[in-house]
């Protein structure tokens, strides 16, 4: 043994560098048949998918200019960043964004903006941002439940996300006085952090699915029993990475924990349908609706990318002829989110939220219905000045995914779907997740959500309201075409945002449904 030690390392390294090297040439030529590449051009050729695998990151950081990736440009995500740290958000020496561009968002300033009283409860809060609107409170419901911030957290699921994303995201919104959207995955003890929940759940009903993978209202109601953090329900029927496609949660990917919370069998693959089994028409999901809120005691609302418009009349006309419907609708963009799914559907299927929200509020305002519900958006609004637009439009509240993962570290490597996100935000592994710090990432999150609302509030009072419920679709304009350059958003799209009911910031200060209580 010592013999063949003393050979070895006798060996200069140069020679084992060149064996090395005649190795792989010869795995290449005469054994590897998948790379024509790798064949034609051994050792050499794996430079090339090399290059290939860092292409984003080369592209992103030396590349790139400022406001040319997608889906967020680095000004937008150093916004983020900076905004969650409490750093320097400015940027110095005047915009570098082109705005005679297609859609570029102008707010329309007042010539004196609102003077905030002596007395306002911004003065001791300069965060305090609750939604104008309580949800179930048309609808007479048992909780209704009043968002105590504008902006919350989207629908994300455990499993999707890590354990310590999760939980960093929960503790975040609870020292933010947001709620937090579970995601299809169930509600797990990282979503129980103190933050308000609203329960979301898609076709595979996990976490309120029966043995034969139905919807139990059993389950719901002992769920929601259990748990008081939950102040609402969406159903989801459809979302803007992949609208009316199902998806396989494979077995291997099930651990026991998984398997508790989503109420499925360990290590066996669970296909989650692209339409639901609990209803099969507009009137049976109205039903559904009906009878959740009334087992539960709580709002129930739906989500959905938007597309053809006939079911949603139908919904419209079932409500008025009823007097009954949704508590709240989450309208989705079709830009596609955090969820993985086939480019043909993310860049396809559904309407873009700009274009899928004015289509869908139409419907609801031509019948009266507006008032009735709150519209929540989801799509790229977690920056102040989209929010003013979507708010002119009709939104009552934001929800963020992406922009709330940037905050507690995602980087936008775009590998979500490959279980190696390199900040440990999507991913189940432990190594990777041992990265996020839960207390320091939760409280970037809770200032990310903060920042958001005192720059929200600044253009809000600058273009003379105290409340962004007040803006007007004349309040906003947008570069269009050629024909007519720049227009305000009731010309654009064709309608005129309903009036919210809203007397003053302290009013919704001392309701007694306000969240975050």
């Amino acid at each position: 043994m010592d013999s063949i030690g003393t050979l070895i390392t006798s060996i200069p390294w140069w020679l084992w560098v060149i064996a090395f090297i005649v190795l792989v040439a010869i795995w290449d030529i005469f054994f590897q048949r998948s790379h024509t590449i790798k064949h034609n051009f051994p050792v050499v050729g794996h430079l090339r998918y090399w290059l290939e695998s860092i292409g984003p990151e080369m592209r992103q950081y030396f590349v790139a200019n400022n406001r040319e990736e997608l889906p967020f440009n680095r000004i937008e995500r150093g916004w983020i960043y900076a905004s969650a740290k409490k750093e320097n958000n400015y940027e110095g020496f005047g915009t570098d964004r082109d705005i005679y561009a297609h859609q570029h968002i102008f707010v329309k300033n007042a010539m004196i903006g609102y003077q905030i009283p002596k007395d306002h409860p911004n003065i001791n809060n300069p965060y305090f941002l609750p939604c104008a609107k309580v949800i179930g409170g048309y609808n007479k419901r048992e909780k209704p439940f009043r968002p105590a911030s504008v902006i919350n957290v989207s629908a994300m699921s455990f499993g999707s996300l890590s354990a310590a994303a999760v939980e960093a995201m929960n503790k975040g919104v609870h020292k933010a006085n947001a709620y937090h959207n579970t995601g299809e995955g169930g509600l797990s003890p990282y979503h129980k952090q103190g933050g308000d929940v609203v329960f979301h759940f898609g076709t595979g009903y996990f976490g309120v699915r029966s043995k034969e993978g139905n919807f139990s209202m059993e389950k719901m109601k002992k769920l929601v029993h259990e748990n008081p953090c939950i102040k609402a329900i969406e159903i989801k029927l459809s979302q803007g990475a992949k609208p009316g496609k199902g998806g396989v949660l494979p077995g291997a990917k099930i651990t026991k924990e998984i398997a508790n919370i989503r109420g499925v069998e360990v290590g066996k693959d669970v296909l989650s349908p692209a339409t639901h089994k609990a209803f099969n028409s507009i009137s049976e999901l109205l039903q559904l609706i009906e009878a959740i809120a009334k087992e539960t005691g709580l709002p129930v609302g739906i989500k959905a990318a938007i597309g053809k418009l006939q079911q949603w009349e139908e919904l419209a006309d079932l409500m008025v002829k009823t007097g009954k419907g949704p508590d709240f609708i989450t309208v989705d963009g079709g830009e596609g989110g955090t969820g993985a799914a086939p480019p043909s559907f993310a860049d396809h299927v559904s309407l873009p939220w700009v274009y899928g929200f004015a289509s869908l509020y139409k419907i609801f305002k031509n019948k009266n219905l507006t008032e009735r519900i709150v519209f929540v958006g989801s799509g790229k609004l977690g920056f102040p000045a989209k929010a003013a637009m979507a708010f002119a439009m009709g939104i009552d509240c934001i929800n963020v995914a992406r922009e709330a993962m940037m905050s507690i570290g995602c980087i936008q490597a775009q590998i979500c779907h490959t279980n190696r996100c390199p900040a440990g935000v999507a991913t189940q592994s432990k190594w990777l997740q041992n990265g996020i710090n839960v207390p320091l990432k939760s409280d970037r999150l809770a200032q990310y959500f903060k920042t958001f609302r005192k720059e929200f509030l600044e253009i809000t009072r600058a273009a003379g309201y105290e409340h962004p419920s007040q803006f007007t679709m004349q309040d906003i304009q947008v570069n269009v075409d050629d024909d007519y350059l720049s227009s305000d958003l009731r010309t654009v799209y064709g309608y005129e945002k309903t009036p919210v009911p809203f007397t003053d910031i302290q009013a919704l200060m001392e309701c007694a449904y306000l969240g975050g209580q």
